[in-house]
């Protein structure tokens, strides 16, 4: 495993990170630019605060865990003061996205830009002490916990009372908040935030009858069948199975590790194209045709997570069976999503693994899956060769 440290180490230093140091930075406005053509070149100039939050978080953690670079804490510091000037309403919600001067253009919709804010600003904190990061850091937090059961508050479309559904998404996310910020966060809560969250992520969204984890059920936790109910998104469930792997390694608990390993073993199974290779978008898990257009493209963020989330199992349990996956998963991914000549990955394959969208970033691709997947990798790998040594 040595090899693939090393390997996923240089793609990280040598290739990723120099293209979002050299094409991202907005020196004149502040924050960042992530909607970047295949070669960097900028196409739109909008700013989506949940990746500008992604990319102060992924520079702030490169130096904390990489190197002291003062390089990346200017460029984490650069983005963050973009976002504490201009990111929030006056309730202290942060925006969807910002015109390039840092105008709002849509509203406070959207919880995840919260999530990423606080996750940003956390991990800034740690490298660079200053109490308006933390405040910034612990508000956010709160505010998220009260809007938890109603993210979207007045700005929700789904007409009350008649399908209320629950959505997998932010009790995954807080899987991964509770411990990004437990420096920050009082203990307690963090400990009663984290068995909350496995509670939601391993029982609520679990459909025993299949083994596969649900996106959507009803607000008591039973399945729901529309499309909404029905759909499978094996990437999410395959990431979420690595963040509750990180919680079982907190608590101790070996049981819980081979039970996310059990699961993520049944998503990938269920969501990998027999066909063509790779791991399909969205799927419906009775097969009815999912609502989903774009339901079998191939997106990069998926098979990141998924190697990931394999490096994980093998470093946690030594499974063979997890260094299997993961050649066959590696080899799918750097060969279709790599790109050679102009550096970054691209994120958008069709079903038979051909780039349907050259962009380097956009509204939904940041400097965030790649570049974290790929120091993921690397330093769990790193783990396992030393732990062989010891």
């Amino acid at each position: 495993m040595e090899g693939y440290a090393l390997k996923y180490k240089e793609e990280l230093l040598e290739n990723v990170i120099p293209f979002w140091l050299k094409y991202s930075k907005d020196t004149e406005y502040g924050g960042y630019f992530t909607c970047l053509e295949r070669d960097g070149k900028v196409f739109d100039t909008d700013k989506f605060m949940w990746l500008q939050g992604r990319e102060v978080w992924q520079f702030a953690t490169l130096y904390d865990k990489v190197e002291n670079n003062p390089e990346w804490l200017d460029m984490a510091i650069h983005g963050a003061e973009f976002m504490k000037k201009y990111g929030r309403d006056k309730e202290g919600n942060w925006y969807f996205s910002l015109n390039q001067q840092g105008r709002p253009l849509v509203q406070p919709y959207n919880i995840f830009s919260d999530c990423f804010a606080a996750m940003a600003f956390g991990a800034l904190y740690k490298v660079h002490q200053k109490d308006e990061y933390a405040d910034i850091t612990v508000k956010t937090f709160e505010n998220i916990l009260k809007r938890r059961d109603n993210p979207k508050g007045k700005y929700n479309k789904a007409y009350p009372g008649t399908r209320d559904l629950k959505n997998f998404a932010l009790p995954m996310i807080l899987c991964n908040l509770s411990l990004e910020l437990e420096h920050l966060i009082d203990k307690s809560i963090v400990d009663n935030l984290i068995e909350e969250t496995i509670h939601e992520v391993m029982d609520v969204f679990y459909h025993e009858e299949t083994g596969l984890i649900l996106e959507n059920v009803n607000t008591n936790g039973s399945f729901n069948d529309s499309f909404e109910g029905r759909v499978l998104n094996p990437g999410h469930a395959i990431e979420a199975m690595w963040f509750v792997m990180d919680l079982a390694k907190r608590l101790d608990d070996s049981k819980l590790i081979q039970t996310a390993t059990t699961r993520a073993y049944k998503m990938m199974d269920h969501g990998w194209d027999r066909e063509h290779g790779g791991i399909l978008y969205f799927m419906d898990i009775k097969n009815k045709p999912p609502q989903q257009l774009e339901w079998d493209q191939k997106l990069w963020w998926v098979h990141l997570e998924t190697l990931v989330c394999l490096a994980k199992i093998y470093q946690l349990t030594e499974d063979g069976e997890a260094l299997r996956r993961f050649k066959i998963v590696h080899d799918y991914t750097w060969e279709h999503f790599r790109d050679p000549a102009y550096g970054e990955w691209f994120g958008y394959l069709n079903r038979q693994g051909n780039v349907s969208l050259p962009l380097k970033g956009g509204k939904w691709k940041g400097c965030f899956h790649v570049p974290r997947g790929l120091l993921q990798v690397w330093q769990t790998l790193d783990k396992v060769t030393a732990d062989k040594v010891i």
